[in-house]
């Protein structure tokens, strides 16, 4: 797990960075196909271990587990080239996209952005499949996660996310007396628990004092990065989660118009790569010289670093934690609770937002079809996807 070079993580992300539309949901079912399926990297396992962490933590997910499997792979540079590669076209791709955001108004700009929900209905029920199989062997967990999907879509809140990931760890210790502590879990790090307190305490630090640093500043990158940072801290459940918070730490204060904001928040939808990115195109838009790159740097590292200091500090104990019989219960709950999650999100907002007829759900199973029987990349299946959507509209 811990042979491979900088360079290998970089091109591998890079290209899911590319080609990773629909959202975090979409993203880890991709990430299993790339790095499970076709890499090799982790086994099915201990996918299911990072990603069951992973949904612990506040930031975005997909990056979260970006930034562990690379620092697995490639030590701390492999985790900072994971990142980079993974962030940096949607980063790009939102600098231009808003300016060109009006253009995509017609029939077949609408066409493209519709295919490109067709691509994320199609890889989540691709990975739905494949993950339901791993992580819900037996009755148990399967009614763990119809539950849970049951509870997310009636509630429809983002907090319930939290709440439903408590109750999952709560219903394995329960439920899941079949379950063994999993050793094949186990990681091999290159850092100890002494590394993963220091970047525990790291967290806490700049949790702390960002803002009585910032405190008295009304303009500055030490105040926006205090906001950015406190974002990321607080995103539970990661993707869309995040917009509301990104919205009262920019937009309530001034910094970012409304239009602006909204401006950038159309042009995340349409873009690869992690919804966090959304990060660098508000810091870009910050007043003053603090805006255009230096503010896109501070905003999008301050907006991804608590997640990437809380994972890589959990870690080196995870194992431990994971090696106890009551724990590996409730890890098979919340892993069940993941399958739950992706589920809802399958319905609500794929299918609702995506299927508007029949064409569509062949469009959908197409994509599908490329993903689960013939293996091809992402990328085919959103080229697929979008130029159907494109023909349809325009016959």
């Amino acid at each position: 797990m811990g042979s491979g070079t900088v360079t290998e993580v970089f091109l591998a992300f890079l290209q899911l960075g590319m080609t990773c539309f629909g959202g975090p949901v979409a993203h880890l079912v991709l990430f299993r196909r790339e790095f499970v399926e076709r890499r090799n990297w982790v086994s099915e396992r201990q996918f299911g271990q990072l990603l069951t962490l992973c949904q612990f933590l506040p930031g975005p997910g997909s990056s979260k587990l970006g930034f562990v499997l690379g620092l697995l792979r490639a030590g701390w540079t492999g985790a900072i080239a994971a990142f980079v590669a993974f962030t940096l076209p949607s980063a790009l791709l939102l600098f231009g996209f808003a300016a060109l955001l009006p253009k995509l108004s017609g029939p077949i700009g609408e066409a493209a952005l519709h295919g490109l929900k067709l691509v994320a209905l199609a890889v989540v029920a691709y990975g739905l499949v494949g993950m339901s199989r791993s992580l819900c062997p037996d009755i148990s967990r399967r009614l763990i996660a119809l539950v849970t999907a049951a509870i997310v879509l009636v509630v429809g809140q983002a907090w319930v996310q939290l709440l439903v990931v408590g109750m999952g760890a709560v219903a394995g210790l329960i439920l899941c007396r079949s379950v063994r502590p999993d050793f094949e879990g186990n990681f091999a790090l290159r850092y100890g628990t002494r590394t993963g307190w220091l970047l525990l305490l790291a967290f806490a630090v700049l949790l702390v004092g960002l803002p009585l640093a910032a405190h008295g500043h009304h303009r500055g990158l030490l105040l926006y990065a205090e906001a950015f940072f406190r974002t990321g801290a607080l995103a539970f459940g990661g993707g869309h989660v995040v917009l509301p918070l990104l919205q009262d730490a920019v937009v309530k204060p001034g910094w970012v118009s409304s239009a602006d904001f909204l401006a950038g928040y159309g042009a995340a939808q349409a873009v690869p790569g992690p919804m966090f990115a959304l990060s660098a195109y508000l810091g870009a838009r910050l007043p003053g010289d603090d805006g255009g790159l230096p503010g896109a740097s501070v905003a999008l590292i301050a907006t991804f670093l608590p997640g990437f200091l809380l994972v890589a500090g959990v870690l080196p104990f995870w194992s431990a934690l994971a090696a106890h019989p009551a724990a590996a219960r409730a890890i098979a709950g919340i892993g069940a609770v993941v399958v739950g999650l992706l589920a809802a999100a399958l319905y609500d907002p794929l299918w609702v937002s995506a299927v508007r007829g029949p064409v569509d759900i062949f469009i959908a199973l197409l994509g599908w079809l490329v993903l689960a029987r013939w293996r091809a990349s992402a990328l085919l299946v959103v080229l697929i996807c979008m130029s159907s959507s494109v023909i349809v509209a325009l016959l």
